[in-house]
């Protein structure tokens, strides 16, 4: 963590003492004061249904830990009147593949969410069969499949949480929080927003939209990209471009490649001439936490974040965001290539904002 993080973090510690704060989870589904771990177990009803492990044990005895989610259908994990501001958010799930549940979170009683993301890219873990850590300043997963967040996300009037079940097997257990703190909110606060896309780029436009459509006030914050490599050798020379406010043809921002943008250098190789394997890395504001890189001749999966905290990208109209997949071909000319990438983006703007493209359904969504 950088020295200007760390300070504004832990400086702002001593003048919150006595803020109303409160947590949403399965022990206390509705966060009100007094609210929690308020009931007999019983496992007959659907409500206690993990309830039989604290039989012998009675009331206040982690009688209701956990919720479950049936197939096809959708729960409400918060539902919270403001003015406030979720500081933390954290889940897990013992479904096999996180691509089949969908988080979304709404604002001050809007009918399109501004959040709107599979589980597992919402917390830089897009890849269901290679599960892996993420030691990040904003986002952490733990073993195994913990997923944490640390986004601060106000909220004026209301905020609602829900979590989708697109798959075709129930799930049985389903454990989260959220922590919030009621509190006034500034005029000029905006508001949280993360929006999930997936495309195969082709050789004719190889480009991949990470955000598109945006219009308003804001800040851009992170990049969360679940990368397969489907042709041999390098693939990240493509650049990152960031088109700001009525940019058409020339963006403002092109940042100098893939690797570059996400912090690596000279291809993630552990070394450039002699060993040229990807080398998963974490930091606090970069990362690759999966290098999945089995044979040269892919496909190949990895798994890249790029969190803008203290570097983020203000646009005052509009936003809109690419990232090329370019490799090489022999003689040193950049190759096109035909890559599978999905993105999650984040970022901050005033409300409202325009409507997300259609969520994309489950054949549309699959990722090996």
């Amino acid at each position: 963590m950088t020295p200007l993080s760390m300070n504004h973090l832990l400086g702002q510690l001593p003048f919150q003492g006595g803020a109303v704060t409160r947590m949403i989870n399965a022990e206390n589904p509705t966060g009100e004061k007094g609210g929690a771990a308020r009931w007999d177990p019983n496992p007959e009803d659907p409500f206690l249904a993990h309830s039989g492990p604290a039989k012998h044990l009675g009331r206040g005895w982690k009688v209701r830990p956990f919720i479950s989610l049936k197939a096809g259908e959708t729960a409400t994990l918060a539902d919270i009147k403001g003015p406030g501001c979720i500081n933390q958010f954290w889940i897990t799930a013992s479904a096999e593949e996180f691509r089949t549940l969908v988080l979304r979170m709404y604002w001050d009683d809007e009918k399109t969410p501004s959040v709107e993301a599979p589980m597992g890219d919402f917390f830089a873990m897009g890849f269901d069969t290679q599960p892996h850590q993420v030691t990040s300043l904003p986002v952490v997963v733990a073993p195994h499949r913990g997923c944490g967040c640390y986004w601060q996300m106000p909220f004026r009037k209301h905020a609602r949480i829900t979590l989708s079940n697109d798959g075709k097997a129930d799930v049985r257990i389903i454990a989260y929080k959220v922590l919030y703190k009621l509190h006034s909110v500034p005029a000029n606060a905006a508001y949280f927003h993360a929006q999930w896309r997936r495309s195969l780029t082709s050789r004719e436009h190889p480009e991949h939209t990470i955000l598109d459509g945006v219009k308003g006030k804001g800040l851009y914050v992170g990049t969360y990209l679940a990368w397969t490599a489907l042709s041999r050798g390098w693939w990240g020379e493509g650049e990152v471009k960031f088109y700001l406010d009525g940019d058409k043809e020339f963006p403002t921002i092109c940042d100098n490649g893939t690797e570059d943008y996400f912090g690596g250098a000279w291809g993630f190789f552990r070394h450039p001439q002699k060993d040229q394997v990807e080398q998963a890395f974490n930091a606090p504001f970069v990362g690759m936490p999966l290098a999945h890189t089995g044979s040269a001749d892919g496909p190949r999966y990895f798994s890249l974040y790029r969190w803008h905290l203290v570097d983020s990208i203000g646009f005052a109209k509009d936003l809109r965001v690419t990232v090329q997949t370019l490799g090489w071909w022999p003689g040193h000319i950049y190759q096109p290539l035909t890559e599978d990438v999905a993105s999650t983006a984040f970022w901050y703007q005033s409300e409202p904002h325009v409507a997300f493209p259609e969520f994309p359904g489950m054949n549309q969504r699959w990722q090996r």
